[in-house]
């Protein structure tokens, strides 16, 4: 049986010779190009040079494998449309990324059979709810009048307008017969929606992260904790060069679960600690192989057959299972986790409970705008609300206060003091801890005096007039502190402007909008001065992380002051132009949520595999100091690491590929703990199986990290460009391995891979890899800083948002209304539309939005009476409001950030910064349509199959 995919659109009958002056490969000329990684020369996976030979078939393509027994393939479905070849136009000056610098657009006719060739298409099947072409009469190769080529120099410039057309009117390609991912997602949540999805299979492919479904544990991680890019892995580095498909994993190890799904087993051998292997050092788990009567087991990983400690020694039953197998969850379940031993802590003592530290910038702007006497109110109720183990009365964690502007003050909120006593340290360039006794308390125990203390902030800095301030020093006095209190924790900094006070990390503004498109601009993302990495180092070294609430209203160079953040695992927030009335609510959530969150401290991560491959690259809010151990100074249940892997010998088809994650670190009780995760993927000499078990969200979390991380080094343009290419080569590999033979100026996709296309795009226009000067340089570095540590639920939301129509709600169901395409096309001006993308949330308004919505909603009798400025949609009591404010409760829910509300009147200014987020349109910014960028990817796939 040979593997049809998603057939669509031909942009053009006949591939064109390439435009812009591109050479015949992707990139430099001579860049060796492979999975994700920019040109590195000294590579020894370099992709084979695209070309008419670059893509060899090794195979014909095979059947289903019979190991895999996931879900069955939707039915696949083919679109075929003809377009006709535009007459070759140069490309525009401005072409700044070289690429799509022509695609034909669409004289769309809707054929039932291979264009041109006059013969009807005996397979074609329709899209469920989708209305049929106009019956065009199949055109035996004449394409009708031919139409200027529109110039997309990609990201794109406006296409061919009106003026360039010629004879009778156009018919635009339909966005209704390209692959849609609202209908890939709602597909999912109907065969997979609301079922119980058991891992007890190797390699079999999870429901997608956008539906909800109960996960039993059954042998492998649930893919709450791991997603990979493909659950089949190619069984030789050369199909998997051939293929370019990115092998990953998205680990996010300390992943929330919903109530109903058990909680980690925590497996305790006492003094013996965990069972591992004596070669690789794997722990026991469910791909040992227990052999001679349960005295020796083999290990999965390396194969080495290792004792069976006394203590853990049980007998085989008929099948040779352990008869304990389902009473240990080290046997029988994917993750659980193991009570470390002193071999396993620092020093080999135990360790102490982590602290948090509080650490606020009173300079003047904070006191005057109120936000100072926010944070200190709000403190004295959080401070109850401390993390604790499920069995503890009260929290562990121990708290510290610092507040500073040039110099740095320190208090002594001993439970036995009558007030807190203050210490200030003005030697900013050489900082100590002036007290240790004191300094970090138990608030249950200290309670009178720290809110004695927090009453007390606000009024003792009344009177500032200090508006410079210093960062880094405020930084190493936190480490300084924990340090000294021989435990790990985290700081709670608030800060708001540019350290420019004389002290170490002092910056400047060195924003320039001339860097932008050249060579130079990578240096925006990188930090200004040296000191902030090695900083990094040293928190990470002490267990120390950085949280970050940034209140800036002009640029703080976020690259720098982020940077320790982003390595010790700690969270960034920002709020700019913070006003107190519109702005607290988000602020508030936002701390709230991190100071509650479930977090693992000084930890160490490191991923082992089966033979035959190894992980190489990792990408995250992490610090590597070798290449196989992830520090993390802390890890919460938002934080993923996406680790990549490449082949190091061939893959064995029956022991399949395994990947076990080991996370060493102290819990919120100071409790040692090591977590696991395990996971077997399948291995095949198959490319069909590879990309038939793709995963297209866990692809797009690879591809933007791997492009974020890149920019660091590369110029945007190349970045951008290996992208396209990258995209190019894993479909057109399958269009000439996997697919049946078929006209070329079909568009042929992988059913799992249908709606890569677009999301590639969405990342292309996200304003990371835009460089234009309307964007701030900061936005675009607190982006970048954000996406490198998403999981992968939160990299689909942020690039292709989600949209939902609310004018039409069934007030009765308590269901969400079901999401519409990112597009323009999608919205009614008697309609009324929620777009959410995890940062940002709006609520669109129609110009003829229903009276009665208005008035349920907003309590104003019509749309001229609703005020834009409100953050928040006012309590009332009637039904609609009450659905509208569980809809956006539901979306709220399990994001990590706190999204403000924001309120766009159609035709109003506003209205532009909500269009940006309209992702398959083309972009303000210069970025191409959807159905732009599949013209423009189908090119370059017919270039490379010829």
């Amino acid at each position: 049986m040979s593997q049809q995919g998603y057939v669509t659109a031909p942009p053009y009958s006949q591939s064109q010779p390439r435009m812009g002056g591109f050479s015949a490969g992707f990139g430099p000329p001579n860049s060796s190009l492979h999975y994700g990684h920019y040109g590195d020369p000294n590579s020894s996976h370099a992709a084979p040079q695209p070309g008419p030979s670059a893509i060899q078939s090794s195979h014909t393509s095979s059947g289903h494998p019979a190991s895999f027994q996931g879900p069955q393939p939707l039915p696949l479905t083919q679109h075929q449309m003809a377009l006709p070849p535009g007459p070759q136009i140069p490309p525009p000056a401005n072409n700044f990324s070289g690429l799509c610098a022509q695609s034909s657009l669409p004289n769309m006719a809707r054929q039932d059979g291979i264009p041109g060739s006059g013969l009807p298409n005996p397979n074609l099947q329709q899209l469920p709810g989708q209305t049929p072409g106009p019956g065009y009469h199949p055109q035996q190769g004449n394409y009708g009048p031919q139409m200027a080529g529109s110039q997309l120099s990609y990201p794109g410039a406006f296409p061919g307008g009106p003026a360039q057309l010629s004879g009778p009117p156009q018919k635009r390609l339909d966005p209704d017969s390209i692959p849609s991912p609202i209908q890939v997602i709602e597909n999912d949540k109907s065969s997979r929606g609301g079922q119980i999805y058991a891992t007890n299979t190797r390699g079999q492919v999870p429901p997608l992260v956008t539906t909800d479904c109960l996960i039993q544990d059954q042998g492998h991680a649930s893919p709450r904790y791991i997603r990979c890019t493909t659950y089949c892995f190619p069984s030789t580095s050369d199909m998997a060069k051939q293929a370019r498909i990115p092998l990953a994993a998205v680990i996010q190890p300390f992943a929330t679960v919903p109530q109903n799904e058990t909680p980690l087993y925590v497996v305790n051998h006492g003094e013996a600690g965990p069972i591992r292997c004596n070669r690789c050092k794997a722990y026991m788990c469910p791909f040992m192989q227990f052999i001679e009567g349960g005295r020796r087991y083999q290990c999965g990983f390396c194969n080495c057959i290792n004792d069976v400690p006394p203590f853990f020694f049980q007998h085989l039953d008929h099948i040779g299972r352990r008869v304990d197998h389902y009473e240990r969850p080290e046997l029988s379940l994917g993750s659980y986790e193991y009570v470390a031993t002193l071999d396993y802590c620092r020093n080999n003592k135990p360790p102490n409970p982590p602290a948090y530290i509080f650490m606020i910038d009173v300079s003047y702007r904070n006191i005057n705008s109120g936000l100072v006497k926010l944070i200190c109110d709000e403190l004295k109720t959080l401070l109850d609300k401390l993390p604790r183990e499920e069995q503890e009365e009260s929290s562990a964690i121990r708290v510290g206060f610092v507040t500073y502007n040039k110099v740095l003050h320190f208090f002594n909120v001993k439970s036995n003091l009558a007030q807190p006593q203050m210490m200030v340290v003005s030697d900013v360039g050489e900082v100590f801890v002036p007290l240790l006794d004191g300094f970090l308390v138990n608030f249950q125990e200290s309670r009178s005096v720290v809110n004695n203390l927090l009453d007390q902030i606000p009024e003792m800095f009344a009177d500032t007039n200090e508006s410079e301030t210093i960062f880094a020093p405020v930084i190493q006095a936190g480490m300084e502190a924990l340090k000294a209190a021989e435990c790990a924790g985290k700081l709670f900094i608030f800060h708001s402007s540019l350290p420019t006070a004389e002290a170490p990390g002092k910056l400047r503004n060195r924003d320039d909008k001339k860097l932008l498109n050249t060579d130079k601009e990578k240096t925006l993302f990188q930090p200004q001065v040296n000191s902030y990495e090695s900083l990094a180092r040293d928190c990470v070294a002490n267990g120390c992380c950085v949280n970050l609430f940034l209140f800036p209203n002009q640029y703080v160079d976020i690259a720098s002051l982020g940077l320790v953040t982003m390595h010790t695992g700690g969270t960034l927030y920002k709020y700019n132009n913070f006003q107190l009335n519109s702005d607290s609510p988000q602020f508030l959530t936002d701390l709230r949520r991190d100071i509650e969150k479930k977090t693992g401290f000084d930890a160490i991560m490191r991923v082992r595999t089966s033979t035959g491959f190894r992980a190489t690259d990792f990408f995250g809010a992490i610090y590597m100091n070798n290449t196989t151990d992830v520090e993390m100074a802390a890890v919460d249940c938002d934080k993923a690491v996406t680790v990549e892997f490449k082949h190091d010998d061939k893959l064995n088809e029956d022991s399949g590929a395994l990947i076990q994650c080991a996370v060493l670190y102290t819990s919120i009780s100071g409790q040692r703990r090591l977590r696991i995760h395990n996971i077997g993927l399948n291995c095949s000499t198959q490319l069909a199986d590879v990309y038939k078990t793709c995963e297209t969200d866990a692809l797009i979390n690879f591809f933007a990290k791997s492009a974020f991380k890149a920019i660091l080094s590369q110029p945007l343009k190349a970045v951008r460009e290996i992208l396209v290419s990258q995209t190019a080569h894993m479909l057109a590999c399958y269009r000439k391995n996997c697919a049946s033979p078929s006209a070329v100026s079909q568009l042929i996709l992988p059913d799992a891979m249908k709606v890569l296309p677009v999301y590639v795009n969405c990342l292309l226009k996200s304003s990371v890899l835009t460089g234009r000067p309307e964007i701030p340089t900061d936005e675009r570095a607190y982006h970048r800083q954000l996406v490198m540590s998403m999981g992968v639920a939160d990299t689909q939301l942020f690039f292709y948002p989600q949209l939902l129509p609310i004018h039409n709600l069934d007030l009765k169901s308590d269901a969400v209304p079901a999401a519409v395409r990112c597009s323009e096309e999608r919205l009614s001006e008697g309609g009324a539309f929620i777009l959410a993308n995890g940062l940002s949330m709006f609520l669109w308004l129609g110009v003829s939005t229903p009276p009665e919505l208005i008035q349920g909603l907003f309590n104003v009798p019509s749309f001229a009476h609703i005020s834009t400025e409100a953050t928040l949609l006012p309590d009332l009591a009637n039904t609609y409001s009450k659905k509208i404010k569980s809809i956006v409760e539901h979306i709220q829910n399990q994001k990590p950030y706190t999204m403000k509300l924001m309120i766009v009147k159609q035709r109003e200014q506003p209205e532009m910064l909500f269009r940006q987020f309209l992702v398959e349109d083309k972009s303000i910014h210069g970025g191409a349509s959807y159905v732009d960028f599949l013209c423009c990817v189908h090119k370059e796939i017919c270039q490379l199959l010829n």
